[in-house]
């Protein structure tokens, strides 16, 4: 089985205090992750953590994102050394657990063409699993021809993890317990973007790079169920359960 996980910026970091990580739910998130590795499930397993108050500030700063480029190298260094620092965080953790993680890092093996069209090193991905290790991506700068550089987003990482791999299983831990509805109570089921559209903020929505109607939008294109869960529920998502809301 194969699952592909992605930890959330808000999560792992203080996104109140740039640069800052959030030791405890980091600590908590890594332990969970020993734990199932551990005891041998999931048998494969690739991890994607998202950029909180690292990436996100140096972004805004260069004026870069998913769609706006940058064709100056020391703005998309900026951007990407933060982000392999928090990368090199989240690596020391896990090996601190014993998890044999290993980074993927999406600038120096990805690309978009000049359609927007991602690319991936999904052989680079597939080979780590095949040989025990956990590979660790993370939202980054990447090359696009035309624009020099734009963000790609932990999201999009997740995506093409999850379509390249034929994941079995999607799961984004973050800060909220599932998708809320209008009431605020978390829903258990997504099968239609119609059904959440009014909850979510309308069927316009197009914020792609983090917010919830971006994300459930993606995750209903996906042939693998995906939950969105809180903290609390990552070590039932590892053992196979299904908490916070389905999405497929």
């Amino acid at each position: 089985m194969t699952t592909v996980l992605k930890l959330g910026g808000s999560l792992v970091t203080d996104k109140e205090r740039r640069e800052t990580l959030d030791d405890d739910a980091l600590s908590a998130a890594t332990d969970a992750v020993a734990d199932a590795v551990g005891g041998g499930a999931p048998a494969d397993l690739a991890l994607v953590h998202g950029a909180g108050s690292f990436g996100h500030h140096y972004a805004e700063k260069h004026g870069v994102s998913v769609t706006e480029g940058t064709t100056d190298a020391g703005a998309a260094l900026e951007i990407h050394g933060s982000m392999t620092t928090l990368n090199r965080f989240v690596l020391a953790r896990l090996h601190d657990c014993d998890v044999p993680a290993l980074p993927v890092h999406p600038l120096s093996a990805g690309a978009r063409d000049a359609e927007a069209t991602l690319e991936l090193p999904i052989q680079t991905v597939r080979t780590m699993l095949g040989e025990g290790f956990v590979p660790v991506s993370h939202g980054d700068v990447i090359a696009h021809a035309g624009s020099g550089t734009t963000i790609i987003s932990g999201d999009e990482v997740v995506v093409r993890f999850a379509t390249g791999l034929d994941a079995d299983r999607v799961g984004l831990c973050s800060t909220v317990d599932g998708v809320y509805d209008a009431d605020g109570a978390v829903i258990d089921r997504i099968d239609s973007f119609a059904d959440v559209a009014d909850a979510l903020g309308g069927s316009d929505a197009t914020d792609v790079t983090g917010g919830m109607a971006g994300k459930v939008r993606t995750l209903l294109d996906l042939d693998a169920p995906a939950y969105v869960f809180g903290a609390d529920d990552l070590p039932a998502f590892l053992a196979g359960g299904e908490p916070g809301t389905r999405i497929d």
